[in-house]
Formats: structure tokens, sequence, C-alpha cells
């Protein structure tokens, strides 16, 4: 019965603007691997960051200008960080201190503005995957591309849909998605993903084409896909009986509300949004109104994949981490101050919000001083991992459950 449901569930959640896309794109994030033994009970841990949203940018932050219900509720229902930050560095060094547990600033040391993983920096994926864990990555990477030792599936991924480059991830109506994924390969003379066995070499990856943006058209916003893609992965993967209780890792990277700096100089608006609703009458800049609605958008697609886990009982079971890899910026025809984004120049805080139904205590707002160091020790201590003493970072896993620590892992 699990096969005929998760069938149903790939066709309700991946349908595309067209017939041969959906055809292609029918099999995104649904590949499960073979089971391993069975382990203790461990929760599933899904990690969303966004870029270029602001500490003051969700309504539970103090916004007024326009609400976000849905993440209102998952903080409501967890723990709302007041004190965590970013540091001034670009999006690529946090994202890497997320996943490795390194300095950001000695990230950025090494490489200003793009980090490309080395082959001995462990990932959070790695050592998750490494026990047992099912691991996936939706979205921007921009931490290695294709054919270096960073790349998705070099680093503990075992399904990746995405891009690499940040000018392709920002652009909201891509005409392509790069995929991978470990049971099947990528047929460049039919354009088609095949079942994949050994004696056909290692599995590849490669660009899909999504029909519906081609020259120029505006029928497949990326950030749905992400969605419909981390639903259908959330489906497929549910720990039960049938996989021993597998858990899953997943990280879903949107970019959004981030500028797009190809529409910004050819329209002076980067914020690219399907419709500025429901703010279209509000005596806004055309851009900020189109940036509140993208933030309204992604509202609405935290909310769906709450429900998700809701619907499937997995709720209780999966610990949700939400935050921002970038601040605002004023450009692409946006002021960070016209909604206060940020409350200062010097305020280097994101929103950071972690929900566990059951195990964090709900309503909780906490001051604690942490940084995207301190996830993996975070997640690994989670997932009943151990890891290096040596990390700069500590995992607050005792202030999520509401027990007292001595951390504080504050940028320097």
């Amino acid at each position: 019965m699990k096969h005929y449901r998760s069938l149903i569930l790939v066709c309700l959640t991946l349908q595309l603007a067209l017939a041969g896309q959906a055809e292609s794109l029918s099999s995104i994030f649904t590949n499960v691997a073979s089971a391993p033994a069975v382990l203790p009970r461990r929760p599933n841990i899904i990690l969303i960051t966004t870029h270029g949203l602001g500490y003051g940018d969700l309504s539970s932050y103090g916004q007024v200008k326009f609400q976000t219900p849905n993440l209102d509720n998952l903080a409501a229902g967890g723990i709302r960080f007041t004190n965590y930050s970013v540091g001034g560095v670009a999006s690529s060094p946090v994202r890497a201190a997320l996943l490795t547990g390194i300095n950001p600033q000695a990230l950025k040391q090494r490489e200003d503005v793009d980090v490309t993983l080395a082959p001995d920096e462990i990932t959070v994926a790695q050592i998750l995957k490494k026990s047992g864990y099912h691991t996936a990555l939706i979205g921007e990477w921009d931490l290695g591309g294709d054919g270096t030792s960073g790349a998705p599936w070099n680093k503990g991924f075992d399904e990746f849909g995405g891009y690499f480059d940040p000018a392709d991830a920002e652009n909201y109506y891509a005409d392509y998605i790069f995929r991978y994924t470990p049971n099947q390969s990528y047929d460049k003379a039919t354009g088609k993903w095949i079942e994949w066995s050994p004696a056909q070499g290692p599995p590849t990856a490669g660009r899909e084409m999504l029909y519906a943006n081609i020259d120029g058209k505006r029928g497949q916003y990326i950030p749905d896909l992400y969605t419909k893609a981390a639903m259908n992965f959330i489906a497929n993967s549910a720990p039960d009986q049938f996989n021993h209780y597998r858990p899953f890792f997943l990280l879903l990277d949107y970019a959004m509300p981030r500028v797009n700096v190809a529409e910004t100089i050819r329209t002076g608006n980067g914020m690219q949004v399907p419709t500025d609703a429901p703010y279209s009458s509000e005596p806004w800049p055309q851009a900020e109104k189109n940036r509140a609605a993208m933030i309204a958008r992604l509202d609405g697609d935290i909310g769906k994949l709450v429900q998700q886990l809701q619907k499937l009982r997995q709720e209780s079971n999966t610990v949700v981490f939400f935050t921002s890899v970038g601040l605002p910026k004023k450009t692409g025809g946006v002021d960070p101050q016209f909604f206060r984004s940020v409350l200062s120049t010097n305020d280097l805080r994101a929103p950071m919000i972690v929900n566990w139904p059951g195990k964090i205590p709900a309503g909780q707002v906490s001051g604690l001083k942490w940084s995207p160091r301190d996830f993996l020790p975070t997640a690994a201590e989670i997932g009943m991992v151990q890891v290096s003493t040596n990390l700069p970072g500590a995992s607050i896993l005792p202030v999520l459950l509401g027990r007292p620590s001595t951390n504080s892992s504050a940028m320097n």
C-alpha cells in the first residue's frame, strides 16, 4: 500500500505547466535508497534557509505592515531566537558554516564571496547520512559546482535539485534545474532520466529543462517547484516500518526574497513574483509591494510544508529550523528601512525559529547568542551522533529542550 500511496502523492505534488515537463520531472526527489539496519528512533531534521530576509520581516519579530501567520504559528509552537547572528559576511560562508560548523569569519578570510568545500571538510549531511539518515538538498548550493570536491553528492546529499550559480538561483523563472539522484542516470541523448545500474558507472547529474520557462516565458515559479519537491521528498521519505523508520535530513534553500540582479538591470525592479497580491492596492513603491508579496508567498509555502508533516503524522517527529543566510540590502528598488527589515545597519541578526512539537516547549522566546557554526553540533546531537570536540560551535539542544546551557557562541 505504501508504494501506491507514494505514487499518488508524486502525481499530486509535482504537476507542472506542460505535459512533457511533468513527465520528465515527475520523479524528482522520489528515490529512497535501500534501508539500513534497524536504528534507534530518531527525529527528522529540516533546515529551511532564505536569503535577504531580515530580522524585522516577520510579524512575530515586530513587522506591522504585513503579516506572516504561518511562520508566526511555527514560532508560537516552538522557540523564537532574538540574538541569532549571521555576521557581516556573504551568504556562501554562512551556508558553509551551517553545514560544517566552521566560523564564517574564517571562511570569509579564505574566500571572500563563494566558498568551495574542500575534500576534508565534513558536512552535517555526511555525518547524518553515515549514521543512517536519508538526505536531500533542494535549492541553491553555492559551495562547489559539478566536478568539484564541494559538489552536493560529495558532501553527503543523496539527492539534489537546484542551482550552483547564484545568478541562476536568483532567477525565479530559470529555464532549467540541475538534478542529481542516486538511482537514476541522465540520458543526454533523450533528455530523460533512466534507471541506473552499477554497470553504467557512477550515477550522473545534469540539467533538466523547465519548458514552461523557455524563451523568457514565466510558466513555472521556481520557489513553487521547490515547495512541491520538498513535499514530495517528505512524503516518500517518511519513516515507517517499510524503511525501518529511517529518518531524513532535508536542506530546503529558498532564494526568496533576494533581489534578482539581472531583472534589476532590465527593469529597475529586482523582486520577481507572479503577482503583488495581496498588496496590490497599497501605496508603496512597486518593488516593495513585490517584496512583501514574496514574503507572503514564502509564508504560505511554510504553511504547506507544516500541513504535509501533519498529514503524514510526522510533525512531532520532525525538528524544523527556519532562518536566513543573508540580510536585506538596499538594491533592486527596495530599501531595508522601508519595512524596518533590519533595525540598524549594524544589526547583523537574522530570524531563527525552531519547532519540535512535544519536545520544544511552545511559546518560548530566547535571547541566547548563537550563530551558524552552532547548527552542526546541534543537529548531530539531535541525531544522536558524536562529532569532533574541536569545532568552534556548540550544541544548543539543551536550550531547545528548556534546559540550562552554558553556550554563548556569538559570532566573533
